[in-house]
């Protein structure tokens, strides 16, 4: 049977193909859709199973990447490839293999519905309703916590009052349970079409520090299909070059320190997935990460690669700046902040294209 019959086939029975042939993923499995450590590099909870996982089998981490579907997901869990993927998904279902895999329920009847987002809307316009702009006199933690990052000196005339702000108390969840208010940076979250999808939130202290908790920054639901959005910090302007970032606190780093316009995608995933807007050169201050296996030149500079190259097929000009510093001992990245606050040493800035 050919790929696309048995991925119809295991639509409604991925749970059970998954928990048989990738016992790793249980935890996943168990607390879907919530985020879990990461089955192949650890961390704390950079991966998670789609909503929709037992119909696609799909899911994503954050360092590693999407898996959208069943074959992938297996493929990246076990270091399997294709074909001993298909058979051992082939032999679940149909039989033929060996029979230490655990006994398949009937496929459940799966009625698609459009769905209804008006509670994540309301979740999203609860947080931005309690915002207020960063230069307000109750928004000095946030100040403090820029200032305590080395980028205390921000023009605030480029960044944009609506797009990044400051929640004095924002209620703060683990696994669904509250478990206390923080103050906390949001920073909105559009699509490639500008309309608003999510918010991204930075907890932190009154002090100006980042929150005592498991996970300081988190990214609300999305509102919007296109999950590949920007968190659009500075004001465009006229300028026709956009420079892109990994994470919000080197963007404004790199607005200071270059006066350019720049956005934040969020992490490496989001920004090898960012979709520019029409008629903008890009210019990536890519993050300079330690090698691993699965990205061997360092995932920062994977991603960024991947998007230039995408860009460039679209008629898009793209460029790499990459910090030219090799990584201090005890640090597993370098970025433009690091660069910037004079942290690591700086050779002349090397600008990449890739056609």
């Amino acid at each position: 049977m050919e790929a696309k019959e048995l991925k119809l086939l295991a639509a409604g029975r991925w749970e059970s193909i998954v928990a048989s042939l990738a016992p790793q993923l249980d935890q996943a499995v168990e607390r879907t859709p919530n985020h879990v450590p990461c089955p192949v590099h650890g961390g704390k909870d950079g991966f998670r199973l789609f909503r929709d996982f037992d119909e696609t089998g799909g899911g994503v981490c954050n360092t590693c990447g999407i898996h959208h579907d069943g074959y992938s997901l297996l493929m990246w869990a076990n270091g399997w490839d294709f074909l001993t993927t298909h058979r051992a998904i082939h032999d679940m279902l149909l039989g033929g293999g060996e029979k230490y895999y655990a006994p398949l329920p009937a496929k459940k009847t799966c009625v698609k519905k459009e769905e209804n987002r008006q509670d994540i809307r309301d979740s999203l316009n609860h947080v931005w309703k309690a915002s207020i702009p960063l230069t307000s006199p109750e928004a000095l933690p946030a100040r403090l916590y820029f200032a305590n990052r080395g980028i205390g000196q921000i023009d605030y005339r480029k960044v944009d009052g609506m797009m990044i702000r400051f929640v004095p108390s924002l209620e703060y969840y683990e696994e669904g349970r509250l478990v206390g208010t923080h103050p906390a940076i949001v920073t909105m979250v559009c699509d490639a079409s500008g309309r608003p999808s999510t918010v991204h939130r930075s907890y932190i202290t009154r002090d100006g520090e980042k929150a005592d908790v498991p996970s300081p920054k988190k990214m609300m639901r999305h509102c919007a299909d296109n999950l590949f959005g920007a968190m659009r910090i500075a004001t465009r302007g006229d300028s026709r070059v956009l420079a892109v970032t990994e994470g919000i606190e080197t963007a404004l780093a790199v607005m200071g320190a270059f006066n350019v316009t720049v956005w934040a995608a969020g992490n490496a995933y989001l920004l090898e997935n960012f979709v520019p807007p029409k008629g903008v050169d890009v210019v990536i201050y890519a993050d300079k990460d330690r090698p691993s296996k699965v990205h061997p030149e360092g995932h920062g500079l994977s991603s960024a690669r991947s998007l230039v190259k995408r860009l460039w097929k679209e008629g898009v000009k793209a460029s790499i700046k990459l910090p030219d510093t090799d990584i201090p001992r005890g640090m597993k990245s370098v970025d433009w902040l690091d660069v910037v606050n004079g942290d690591v040493h700086q050779a002349p800035a090397k600008k990449t294209a890739i056609r």
